[in-house]
Formats: C-alpha cells, sequence, structure tokens
C-alpha cells in the first residue's frame, strides 16, 4: 500500500534507501515545526530584549549588547529552519540568487563576534551590529517572491 502511495505522489517508484528511512523517520511534523519556530522566535525576542536593556550596563555594555544582538540573529535564522526544514533552509541559502545575500550576513556575524571578543573595539562592533541588521533584512527579503525586485525598483527611483 505504502508502494501505491508513493507511485500515485509522484514520489520513487523504487523502494526507499537507508538515508530516505532515516530522513522519514527523523522529520518534524507541522505542530512540531510550529512549536520549534515559536521557540526560536520567542528566543529571538528574548536575546534582543536582553541586548537592549544591557546598552546601560557600564563598561561591558557594547559587548554584552553586540553578542545578544548576534544571538538574536542567529535564533532568527534558526526559526526558519523549523518552517522550511534544515536542508531546504540550506539548499535556499546557498541558491546562486542568495549566495551573496547569505556571504555577507554571515561575514557580519562572524566581524560582530571578532571586533567584540578578538579586537575588543566597540565602535567597529556596534558598526557591524547596524551591517548585521542590514545584512538580515536583505537576507530576508530573498525569501519572498518579487520582494527583492520590488525593493530594488523602490531604491533606484529614490537615488535617481
Amino acid at each position: 500500500m505504502d508502494k501505491l502511495k508513493r507511485v500515485l505522489s509522484g514520489r520513487d517508484t523504487e523502494e526507499p534507501s537507508g538515508l530516505a528511512e532515516v530522513i522519514d523517520a527523523i522529520s518534524l511534523g507541522w505542530g512540531t515545526r510550529g512549536k520549534g519556530f515559536i521557540a526560536c522566535f520567542a528566543l529571538e525576542c528574548l536575546f534582543s530584549l536582553l541586548g537592549s536593556c544591557l546598552l546601560w550596563v557600564p563598561k561591558k555594555w557594547l559587548l554584552l549588547f553586540a553578542v545578544f544582538y548576534m544571538l538574536g540573529n542567529i535564533a532568527s535564522i534558526g526559526s526558519t529552519l523549523f518552517l522550511m526544514g534544515p536542508m531546504k533552509q540550506l539548499k535556499r541559502m546557498f541558491d546562486l540568487t542568495r549566495l551573496i545575500a547569505t556571504v555577507v550576513m554571515l561575514l557580519y556575524l562572524i566581524l560582530t563576534l571578532c571586533s567584540a571578543f578578538w579586537w575588543h573595539k566597540e565602535g567597529l562592533a556596534l558598526l557591524f551590529c547596524i551591517l548585521q541588521f542590514f545584512a538580515l533584512a536583505w537576507y530576508s527579503i530573498f525569501f519572498i517572491p518579487y520582494t527583492r525586485d520590488a525593493v530594488k525598483k523602490r531604491v533606484s527611483v529614490c537615488l535617481s
């Protein structure tokens, strides 16, 4: 019966391989994906709120803000992993149309960490947080159909 369902649904007519069985066994249902998305979204909000509150801590304020802001952005990306699934998300992230946006976003995440922990340059960490915001916004725009072209058109109209 399972083989008939696979054939009628357009999936492989062959028996599934061991890897396909493992992937099917560990795949999440939509209820679990929704809960994971909500949990990551809540973490994102918590990290962003903590980062904003820690701006007022003396001496280490920018370091703490940069770290929590970066953790919030990572939780934001993690929330989409639950909606699409990790492999589909990774394939879409490194698709040719999204490759530059993905690399720039990941680069600013790494540079924020480097400037906060290794270089100890607070102004640079703040600059990378701001650039991280714009990079994550541009990265997110790539996942909404036709939005990238609309934003490009609006920016070109504003600049001309």
